[in-house]
Parts: C-alpha cells; sequence; structure tokens
C-alpha cells in the first residue's frame, strides 16, 4: 500500500500552477501531456480554492468574535 503525502501548502500548490501555466502555454508538450498536465492544474486550481474558502471562513468568524466583544468607544474630535 502505498502512503500519500501530505498536501501542499497553499504557496507551494500556487507556485506549481504557476509553473503548469507557463508550460502549457509554451505549447510544447503532447496531446497526452497536456490533459495529464490540465488535469493536475484543475486539482491544484479545486484546492487554492477550497484553501482560500476556509480561510475567508476563519476571518468572518475571528471578525464576528471580535465585533461582539468590542467596546464601542466615545467618538473624539481632532483639535483644529
Amino acid at each position: 500500500m502505498t502512503r500519500k503525502s501530505p498536501p501542499p501548502t497553499f504557496e507551494q500548490a500556487l507556485s506549481e500552477l504557476e509553473s503548469i501555466v507557463a508550460k502549457m502555454e509554451k505549447g510544447e508538450l503532447s496531446l497526452e501531456e497536456s490533459l495529464k498536465t490540465f488535469e493536475r492544474g484543475i486539482e491544484l486550481t479545486r484546492y487554492c480554492e477550497s484553501t482560500l474558502n476556509q480561510a475567508e471562513q476563519r476571518v468572518r468568524i475571528l471578525a464576528a468574535g471580535s465585533a461582539a466583544e468590542a467596546e464601542p468607544e466615545p467618538f473624539q474630535r481632532a483639535e483644529q
């Protein structure tokens, strides 16, 4: 049984995706290589999108929590 490697970091996935785009833009891959590369690109795109969605959700939760705990402060005019 093969052991799966840990998922890449967001930055690693994005870097690999950029590399794939550059490779495919050159147009030097065979049809089979292009399909495999495209498939990998789709996997990476989905992974990055999922990671970004999770990060956005965490930010929303943290922002909502800190907003509920925040105390209102009186407005002070700047002296002119």
